[in-house]
C-alpha cells in the first residue's frame, strides 16, 4: 500500500478489538513516531492498555468502545502547535494505516490520565489519536467539492491532486473549514474559524503535500 492509497482507505474508527499492537508493527509505529518527533520537536508519545481514557461518560457519549490505546500529541505550548500536531499526527495516522491499523483523532470525547504520558511544564497535551485494531474499517463521509475549497479552476495538475488528497482528509465534525490558493509556484492555505480548525489545517496539508508530490517548502 502506498501512501495515495492509505489516504483513500483511511476512515475514522470508534470501535476495537483487544488485540493488543505488539512486535514488528509495534517497532514501526514507534518509529514513526521518533521520526515526528525529530523532524517536529514535538513530544509525541505512544500509550498502550490504558483503557482509562476511554472508560467515562464523554468517550461513551462519543461511541468509543475497545479503545486501549492511543497517541498523546504532547508539544510545546506555542501558536504553531495546533498545527504542528495536527500535521505530524496525520503523518503517523497514515503510517498507522499502511501497518494495517486503525485510528481516529479525538479532542474533547476522552479522559486526561496524567500519569499515561509525560508533559514538561512548557508542555500540554494537545488531544490524543485513538489507535488499534478496529471492529471494523469505518466508513466515507461526505464533503465538499474542489470549487469549495479553491477557486484556482486551471491550475496545475499537481495542485489539483494535492487539493483532492486535502478533501479526502479527517476534519473535526467533518467540517472542512479550509481553502487554498495557487501564488505563483507557492500554494497558500488557510483556516477559517471553528473547532479545532488550526490542527485540520496541519492535517490537510500533510494531505496536499502527499497528493501533490511536494515538500514543506511548498507553502507560503
Amino acid at each position: 500500500m502506498n501512501l495515495i492509497k492509505a489516504i483513500e482507505e483511511r476512515h475514522s474508527v470508534r470501535s476495537y478489538t483487544d488485540r493488543p499492537i505488539e512486535g514488528e508493527t509495534l517497532a514501526r509505529l514507534q518509529k514513526l513516531i521518533d521520526n515526528a518527533n525529530r523532524s517536529s520537536g514535538l513530544n509525541i508519545q505512544l500509550v498502550l492498555d490504558e483503557p482509562k481514557a476511554f472508560d467515562s461518560k464523554m468517550a461513551h457519549y462519543g461511541k468509543f468502545s475497545g479503545v486501549r490505546n492511543y497517541i498523546a500529541l504532547v508539544g510545546k505550548r506555542g501558536r504553531d502547535l495546533d498545527e504542528k500536531c495536527g500535521y505530524w499526527g496525520e503523518y503517523i495516522v497514515i503510517g498507522a494505516q499502511m501497518l494495517g491499523l486503525n485510528t481516529c483523532w479525538v479532542a474533547l470525547t476522552y479522559k486526561k490520565i496524567p500519569e499515561a504520558f509525560t508533559a514538561a511544564p512548557d508542555e500540554k497535551l494537545l488531544m490524543v489519536i485513538a489507535i488499534g485494531y478496529g471492529a471494523d474499517s469505518g466508513k466515507a463521509h461526505t464533503g465538499k467539492f474542489y470549487d469549495e475549497v479553491c477557486s484556482d479552476k486551471d491550475a496545475p495538475a499537481w495542485f489539483k491532486s494535492g487539493v483532492e488528497a486535502a478533501l479526502l482528509a479527517p476534519t473535526a465534525m467533518n467540517q472542512q473549514k479550509f481553502t487554498f490558493a495557487l501564488k505563483g509556484d507557492k500554494v497558500l492555505a488557510k483556516a477559517k474559524f471553528g473547532a479545532c480548525a488550526k490542527t485540520d489545517l496541519g492535517i490537510v496539508k500533510y494531505h496536499f503535500e502527499v497528493g501533490s508530490g511536494k515538500d514543506h517548502d511548498i507553502w507560503v
